[in-house]
């Protein structure tokens, strides 16, 4: 599967952290928003699964085929970008600038929402034949899903919002671990091998992705969910947002970084072997 050495992706890290700071703005927008769409499809065939089977680890074995779609056709995720472009910055890449990193945050962010948005509309119509009816059953369960995740963490006042910051930031330490992952192999099998596994984890453990809810609680309002626009972003988008930033950048960018690319002298770089014994006459 052609498996590439950490001190190899490492480089494609930054190389790829500075390929986004660059990116004009249509490809970055373009690229974002399919990415958006694509991880809103997942969310919404993964939910299906579950409700029709009630089966979660089936829906959650199932859900990685939407990352490993985007990822494979090039298009970015929030969670992906804030991982890879500071590390560009850190690695003092000529133009590389933090007023880059923040542009491109700032878009990808817009793309990834407009993507999703349109999935949530789409879905939507369809779980309602065209607002026509009650929600079906899985649009039920979306609309149950923003609740709980919302109003379930505004209840606990702090710690309910501390519980969804930690798992916004064990979210993107698995997720960003998938992005990286990809680089990991020169072959298709190989890449989609390697970022199946930490998405499947972050989806089961019922971790928190910015943008999965950013088509998750649109879709909720929309089909009735018992919660409101300010409800979704102050008690889970935001906070997400931020535990996704810290995940990613902390525990795999800067991690892989600190250790892979600017890797420290080995112990072993001043031994000196000892001159071998000279036999006595």
């Amino acid at each position: 599967m052609s498996y590439v050495m950490p001190s190899e992706f490492a480089s494609k890290m930054i190389d790829a952290g500075e390929t986004k700071i660059f990116m004009s703005t249509k490809d970055t927008l373009i690229r974002a928003y399919m990415a958006g769409a694509i991880l809103a499809l997942a969310a919404a065939f993964a939910v299906t699964i579950a409700v029709n089977t009630g089966n979660f680890l089936v829906a959650s074995v199932l859900f990685p085929v939407g990352f490993c779609m985007l990822y494979l056709l090039g298009f970015d995720l929030l969670t992906g970008v804030f991982t890879l472009a500071p590390l560009a910055v850190i690695a003092k890449r000529p133009g590389c600038t933090w007023g880059g990193v923040f542009r491109n945050w700032g878009l990808v962010f817009c793309g990834n929402f407009a993507g999703a948005m349109t999935v949530a509309v789409f879905m939507a119509i369809i779980f309602t034949m065209g607002f026509s009816q009650e929600p079906n059953a899985v649009g039920q369960k979306i609309g149950k899903i923003g609740e709980a995740r919302t109003l379930g963490y505004a209840a606990a006042g702090w710690a309910g919002l501390l519980t969804v910051f930690i798992r916004a930031v064990m979210c993107n330490w698995m997720v960003s671990t998938g992005v990286v992952a990809a680089m990991m192999s020169n072959s298709v099998s190989g890449k989609i091998m390697a970022m199946w596994m930490p998405i499947l984890v972050f989806f089961y453990l019922g971790f928190e992705h910015s943008i999965v809810n950013m088509f998750l609680f649109p879709s909720g309002i929309m089909l009735g969910g018992d919660f409101t626009w300010f409800d979704y972003f102050a008690y889970n988008e935001i906070p997400v947002v931020v535990g996704n930033l810290v995940g990613g950048l902390t525990f795999v960018g800067g991690m892989i970084y600190a250790t892979h690319y600017k890797t420290s002298p080995s112990r072993k770089a001043g031994y000196e072997k000892a001159p071998a014994a000279v036999p006595a006459e």
